[in-house]
């Protein structure tokens, strides 16, 4: 087939510049052009340039054009009073409005604030998420971690005289109330019906009053403040925010471990992870107080922290069960180090009482259950004696509860309802609440 006049004109014509050589790489004022295949693989692209040697042409960065010509005068468009794209924006000094007005106060600068300190600080507050969970946790409070629950609870749990009348059928009453008959909307949030199984749950718990008159002296605490400051291998560390519901009680609860536990975890050693830094995810701030405060003033009825609990939903985002976890032992950890703080002073030391808190976190689903033991206040070093935390994590407290049927070809194939209950989960929860009242 042949092909047309003009084809095959086109074709002779641009056919030698398929095969021309390529253009060499025009010098410009910064030396050569980058080259944009590969780079040779020799000693400097591998290592990079030796100590105090120069970078490469191609890896500097011109200098700004002010640099280059300081003599240079901008041409704004300030004088035509509106904006040419090609033209630079002019820069006026700022207005002073000559009196101080409190909605456009943009307040100090840092470092004039009273406040302000040369050496950083790293905050674990409400909305710190820890990027390795747990154990980071662990670095930074300087505890060994000891799976599932200590016996006292344990005890507790399995004795069938500590448990309610008819208890699972209340439990299942309590989920229907928080998931199917809260509203009348179609769907219940779950920010809205994890408070309140939340509460409901605790309501059962203190029907127990009545059989344990102890249990009475006990207060329940809404968005409690604590704030704690230790030293971490020469970083300074505060946990400080707002607690989830925090009850209080008017005597401490008794150690976990007992001293020989307590002098076996010094042979402990913490796990690192390397090469992350033990302050990922903490806020780093040069304005700051070294406070230890309980939230509590001293005359105060119920000094002591019993339970912290947590919901997955106190804040706009939703809380993974790993940052709940890690969450719940930094304020169990401050809890106590503020309240050791109080009885002992601020020098470092073993304890000769311990303090144990407990904590709590749910998403409405999933439990997550915690018993802190501080048992020393000497955190700067990875030797010595360390504090334990005991963790019992992901207990299921049901599997699904729906509020409409799944019907599919006129058949119903899942029921309404509970489904997956688990008793277990909940003689935990009322085992935590028991401790040190039974």
């Amino acid at each position: 087939m042949l092909l047309p006049l003009r084809s095959a004109a086109w074709r002779v014509q641009r056919g030698p510049l398929l095969f021309r050589e390529p253009r060499r790489a025009r010098n410009s004022l910064y030396g050569p052009r980058k080259p944009r295949g590969p780079l040779p693989r020799t000693p400097l692209t591998i290592r990079g340039p030796g100590p105090g040697e120069p970078l490469p042409w191609y890896l500097r960065k011109p200098p700004p054009v002010r640099e280059q010509l300081p003599e240079l005068d901008s041409v704004t468009c300030g004088e035509m009073l509106y904006c040419v794209p090609w033209l630079a924006c002019p820069v006026y000094p700022k207005w002073e409005r000559g009196w101080r007005d409190p909605h456009h106060d943009s307040g100090p600068r840092r470092e004039k604030m009273p406040a302000y300190r040369q050496r950083p600080c790293f905050i674990a507050h409400a909305r710190t998420r820890l990027q390795e969970g747990v154990t980071q946790a662990l670095w930074l409070t300087k505890t060994k971690l000891m799976q599932g629950l200590p016996p006292q609870i344990l005890n507790i749990m399995n004795d069938p005289a500590h448990q309610l009348e008819d208890q699972d059928d209340r439990v299942q009453n309590a989920i229907s109330h928080a998931y199917f008959h809260l509203s009348t909307e179609k769907e219940i949030p779950k920010e809205s019906s994890c408070p309140v199984l939340l509460e409901d749950l605790l309501h059962l718990c203190r029907m127990m009053t009545a059989k344990y008159p102890k249990l009475a002296k006990r207060l329940m605490a809404q968005d409690s403040r604590v704030s704690a400051a230790w030293e971490r291998e020469s970083i300074l560390l505060q946990v400080r925010g707002i607690n989830g519901k925090l009850l209080k009680a008017t005597s401490p609860l008794q150690p976990i471990a007992s001293r020989e536990e307590i002098l076996a975890t010094e042979n402990h050693t913490l796990e690192t992870f390397y090469p992350i830094a033990p302050t990922i995810d903490l806020q780093e701030t040069n304005v700051y107080e070294i406070k230890n405060d309980t939230g509590f003033q001293r005359d105060y009825p119920y000094p002591h922290a019993h339970t912290i609990y947590f919901t997955a939903y106190d804040l706009q985002k939703v809380m993974q069960p790993k940052y709940m976890r890690a969450k719940m032992m930094m304020y169990a950890f401050g809890n106590a180090l503020a309240k050791a703080k109080v009885l002992y002073g601020d020098e470092p030391r073993v304890l000769d009482n311990p303090i144990v808190v407990q904590s709590i976190g749910t998403d409405g689903r999933w439990f997550q259950f915690l018993v802190f033991q501080l048992n020393t206040t000497d955190l700067y070093s990875s030797d010595g004696i360390k504090n334990l935390a005991w963790i019992d994590a992901d207990q299921l407290l049901y599997e699904e509860a729906r509020r409409y049927p799944a019907i599919k070809k006129k058949v119903v194939e899942i029921p309404a309802g509970i489904h997956g209950y688990q008793p277990d989960t909940f003689k935990k929860f009322l085992a935590f609440y028991l401790h040190g009242g039974v």
